[in-house]
């Protein structure tokens, strides 16, 4: 979970030309899959993808991670730049010591990631949905780590498989000191 303190402020109203304080806010935010859903059921799009987010939208996926309670909206008006760099790095982080190697010579798969499609790996995978609360590169991993476990043993070339047996025969001559 990422804490995003926004300081007290003041904003301007054109309309009525006032001045209209902000409270100091701590945001509690979360990454993580129901925020997502949040965010793509908002704006009908893909939110993992290379398409660059405006302002708008990168501010409305913050108020959809925001676990704090009751918080006034005029308080993500007051969001900076630094902030937005701040909950980026926050979205980009691993969150886990975990690995998977990755094919060199697979197919590249070019489907759109959306949150619907979490869901049914989740349910796939039977994984409980406690975890769509996880920050969501915990969460991808997790579904990384059960597509490799599931795969079916990669098939060796039968020069691979000649190459195996004869180191296992040249090891057992020299085990047992036979000939062959």
């Amino acid at each position: 979970m990422l804490e995003l303190m926004i300081p007290k402020t003041d904003l301007w109203d054109e309309l009525n030309r006032r001045f209209i304080p902000v409270k100091e806010q701590k945001l509690r935010l979360e990454h993580s899959l129901v925020s997502l859903s949040k965010w793509e059921s908002k704006w009908c799009k893909v939110f993992l993808s290379k398409e660059q987010k405006t302002i708008e939208e990168t501010i409305d996926y913050i108020r959809c991670m925001t676990l704090t309670q009751n918080v006034d909206p005029l308080v993500y008006q007051c969001i900076t730049n630094s902030h937005i760099d701040v909950v980026n790095a926050y979205i980009e982080a691993p969150m886990t010591a975990s690995t998977v190697k990755e094919e060199k010579d697979g197919p590249i798969n070019r489907q759109q990631i959306t949150s619907e499609l979490i869901y049914y790996w989740m349910t796939a995978y039977h994984i409980p949905f406690e975890c769509q609360k996880w920050h969501l590169n915990r969460l991808l991993m997790l579904l990384r780590i059960c597509n490799a476990e599931n795969k079916p043993p990669k098939k060796r070339s039968k020069r691979d498989l000649y190459r195996h047996h004869a180191e296992v025969n040249a090891a057992n001559r020299k085990k047992f000191n036979s000939k062959g």
